[in-house]
């Protein structure tokens, strides 16, 4: 843990589906990080781009099921598996949690976890064994709303729950396969780069206002849903909160097929 009471927030990108079985340089980041950060959490809450609802909802299934949300990849991906419990038991306190923030959320009993949280969870934690309990992104939500959601999360970190956010710090799919995949894309350097800046500095109203303000970030994200997690774990950590100044840890700035950037951190 970060302090003797309290579990640090993350932010990773999920990249595409392939990242389970081709780590790069960022899945052995994310391996070691879990590993010196032990003893490893009681439980994971976390934000996927890839379960959206109408509102907010939270997974309330005791043993949720792999589910491989994707088509057109190689065989060996479909059979890979994460058998990770599930946590009711924590799934109602983050409903409570949210409940309180005047967020009411609905429970989900038949909820999968998506690739988005398996994906990343299998370098994290590869035994499966910490209980998980994935929270929608509510459509229509922006990043001052992610970031309330994941602002009345706080109070988890002291109860040993690592809160997590899953996205991607670039998602322009509509440029995959136009870049040599050894040269990074200016654009996707630059707007990861701007993001990291404005992180560190603890810059609230630049990043709520990244969509205006950060360099190419409409070509970064021709839609946000990828990005808004990153405003789940910031407002987790107590980010740009007046009195907090969450230490920066930055894990990786890869970046693939020259426009996917695997940006990943951690706030403690």
């Amino acid at each position: 843990m970060s302090t003797a009471d309290q579990m640090p927030t993350l932010f990773v990108s999920h990249g595409a589906p392939l990242f389970a079985l081709e780590p790069g340089e960022t899945g052995p980041l994310l391996a070691q990080w879990a590993r010196d950060h032990a003893p490893q959490p009681r439980g994971i809450v976390v934000m996927s781009p890839h379960w959206m609802a109408r509102g907010p909802a939270v997974m309330t299934n005791p043993q949720p099921t792999t589910w491989h949300d994707f088509g057109g990849f190689p065989r060996p991906l479909y059979s890979l598996q994460y058998p990770a419990p599930g946590a009711p038991d924590l799934a109602a306190r983050v409903l409570s949690l949210l409940d309180i923030a005047g967020m009411s959320a609905q429970g989900d009993a038949q909820r999968p976890l998506d690739h988005g949280t398996w994906v990343p969870l299998m370098h994290l934690y590869p035994q499966a064994n910490v209980p998980v309990v994935q929270v929608a992104l509510p459509v229509g939500f922006g990043p001052k709303e992610v970031y309330a959601m994941g602002q009345a999360l706080q109070a988890l970190r002291k109860e040993g729950i690592l809160v997590l956010g899953s996205g991607a710090m670039t998602h322009n799919l509509g440029e995959f396969g136009a870049y040599d995949g050894n040269t990074p894309a200016p654009y996707a350097v630059a707007f990861g780069r701007w993001v990291e800046g404005a992180v560190a500095r603890g810059d609230r109203t630049a990043l709520l206002n990244y969509r205006e303000l950060a360099p190419h970030a409409h070509r970064a994200h021709p839609t946000e849903d990828h990005f808004l997690p990153l405003f789940f774990a910031l407002g987790a950590a107590g980010w740009g909160q007046e009195g907090a100044a969450p230490e920066l840890d930055y894990l990786s700035r890869e970046i693939l097929y020259g426009m996917l950037a695997m940006d990943a951190f951690a706030l403690h």
